[in-house]
């Protein structure tokens, strides 16, 4: 029986392509398996390092074959698109794999329990919800200024706007019809996202991670429950590292001694950058107010002399830092000037 070095799998929905290498690094495995030989054939394997790009399948996958006794690696896709040689296909995709997973510094994805996955689903069904009620909005607002009719965004003009459409006699009766349509689905979706929202809570109450992230300033339960379930501190050497994967600080395009900074890299999880963000505009929109206590003097400063929108990235990479360290350190967020030890208020 061959002792395969590592194993590299392009998956997909039906046929798995496998790329392997022998004690040498050899390639000697270069076949397709279906769905449902895919167990039995590493089954019968010793022992091997199994390597696969990190996405929602591969996580159930990594459980099952981790199962069998095996390593499983999965790599982040934007690390192994390097080393795809020219011509992409499944077998170049698979060998790109398995060159990836050998290179000494190279980043994984811890493999998620079935546990971890269902919770995260929530978060990404609310999100899938609330972008659907936001187009059906948007579709409302649109068929209605084909008739005159304008309002301003935000579901609490919907109502309103349903209302005026049903009493304009201008407006023909096939519009109207669809018009309440509409209106019935965005009712519908809002009444499930209430519902999800609640499970949210309870989740949030029971999660002792995520009570304590919730005392950052701008973090509140959908964010402290989505760094809580999506994020692994021992996986980041320092805050700051963990602010760059979240894609909160600045792309580099240094060269010949020079450093040149960008914008953003808009890397990671992009839907936890976009609460950070958001996050971070609430805190400064309260900091504005006189007498705020948000208002530090290191945001004053930078609120001075910088536009307000990249003052909120800058502070979203802040709070992304102070997550890790309260993630990290089992601590919850202590104000500037706040004793160690002492508990938030």
């Amino acid at each position: 029986m061959t002792h395969y070095k590592c194993i590299a799998i392009d998956t997909s929905k039906a046929v798995f392509t496998l790329h392997g290498l022998d004690q040498q690094d050899r390639p000697v495995l270069r076949i397709n398996l279906r769905r449902a030989q895919m167990i039995p054939f590493f089954a019968k394997l010793p022992r091997t390092k199994i390597a696969m790009e990190a996405c929602g399948s591969a996580h159930h996958w990594g459980r099952e074959l981790s199962t069998l006794g095996h390593e499983v690696c999965l790599i982040p896709p934007q690390y192994v698109k390097p080393y795809v040689k020219r011509g992409k296909n499944d077998r170049n995709d698979a060998e790109a794999i398995c060159e990836a997973s050998g290179r000494p510094g190279m980043h994984f994805v811890p493999v998620k329990s079935v546990s971890q996955q269902a919770e995260n689903m929530v978060l990404k069904v609310r999100e899938s919800l609330v972008g659907q009620r936001t187009q059906l909005t948007n579709a409302l607002r649109g068929h209605a200024a084909e008739f005159g009719v304008i309002t301003g965004k935000g579901l609490a003009n919907i109502g309103p706007l349903l209302t005026t459409i049903e009493q304009a006699a201008c407006i023909p009766s096939e519009a109207r019809d669809m018009a309440a349509l509409l209106g019935r689905q965005i009712t519908d979706l809002d009444t499930k996202i209430k519902e999800i929202d609640a499970k949210l809570t309870a989740m949030h109450k029971a999660h002792e991670v995520s009570q304590r992230l919730a005392t950052i300033p701008g973090v509140g339960p959908i964010t402290a429950l989505t760094l809580a379930l999506a994020v692994n501190p021992e996986a980041f050497e320092s805050g700051r590292h963990f602010a760059a994967w979240a894609g909160l600080t600045p792309t580099e395009h240094s060269t010949g001694g020079k450093q040149r900074m960008g914008g953003i890299s808009r890397a990671g999880n992009e839907r936890l950058r976009v609460l950070l963000v958001t996050g971070a505009t609430s805190v400064i929109k309260a900091a504005m107010k006189p007498g705020s206590r948000q208002m530090t003097d290191w945001l004053q400063a930078l609120l001075q002399r910088k536009p307000r929108k990249l003052v909120a990235v800058a502070l979203a990479n802040k709070m992304a830092r102070m997550a890790w360290a309260i993630m990290s350190r089992g601590e919850v967020y202590r104000r500037p000037g706040t004793p160690v030890g002492a508990a938030a208020r």
